[in-house]
């Protein structure tokens, strides 16, 4: 019995972790950016894949959301062809760097 529960403890322990890495965005949202685009794959956990992009020529407006200790702090990308933004949490896969970038551009 006590080999039984040992094991259970090691899976409810593993189980955990697992459901943990998968709250944390950089495990599951990508961004990434050329010369001309910015990418988004999104690979959420027990959700359907997706990915889109936009054109670094089509960007109007970048507007941060700054939020508090408990959630990612935002970066929305407006572009001509929308109303709605693109948003992409500076703690995403890529997310920092994309913010350096654009404050060496200075398209903030």
């Amino acid at each position: 019995m006590g080999k039984t529960i040992v094991t259970m403890i090691k899976k409810l322990k593993a189980w955990l972790k697992a459901r943990e890495e998968g709250k944390k965005l950089e495990s599951w949202f990508f961004v990434t950016c050329d010369s001309e685009s910015i990418y988004r794959h999104i690979a959420a956990p027990r959700k359907e894949q997706w990915n889109d992009k936009f054109r670094l020529s089509e960007i109007e407006r970048i507007y941060f959301e700054a939020t508090d200790y408990m959630f990612s702090d935002d970066i929305h990308f407006f572009i001509t062809e929308s109303p709605a933004s693109y948003v992409i949490p500076t703690e995403a896969k890529g997310g920092q760097a994309l913010w350096n970038l654009v404050m060496e551009r200075r398209s903030f």
